[in-house]
């Protein structure tokens, strides 16, 4: 069994709604993905997969969806002002709460949605220098 990882980054605001503290505000992160596969074997090229791939696909998807952009759960109460976000939606998480937990849950299906022929054995999303949360698939 063989393991590689594409390390992905980016930066996006966010807040957390019902927290007791400074996260409740909205701020910004330079966040970092860590996109892990797992082969029983390598290529013919002696490889995983190629980072490349991993970065066109789920780096192309971040810089679509997150990077330097506004994730907010879906009951923020800004997604109800007209006029503030200035021709760029926000993202608006499927799960709740923009949390690092939160957010590597959504990409660690995204990567395995984008990467079929691949198997993603997790997906650690790192919101500071010092905390990450990190998300296994289930079996498939």
């Amino acid at each position: 069994m063989i393991t590689c990882t594409r390390i992905l980054e980016f930066d996006a605001g966010h807040r957390v709604l019902g927290h007791g503290g400074r996260c409740r505000f909205i701020h910004g992160h330079r966040y970092k993905a860590e996109v892990t596969i797992q082969a029983l074997s390598l290529d013919a090229l002696g490889m995983v997969v190629d980072f490349g791939v991993v970065k066109e696909r789920v780096g192309g998807w971040i810089d679509h969806q997150w990077d330097h952009n506004l994730l907010l759960h879906p009951d923020d109460p800004l997604l109800r002002l007209s006029g503030v976000f200035e021709g760029r939606d926000p993202y608006i998480m499927p799960n709740g709460n923009p949390t690092a937990e939160n957010l590597a849950s959504v990409l660690c299906l995204v990567a395995a949605q984008l990467l079929p022929e691949f198997k993603v054995t997790s997906v650690k999303l790192w919101e500071t220098p010092n905390c990450f949360a990190e998300c296994r698939p289930a079996s498939r």
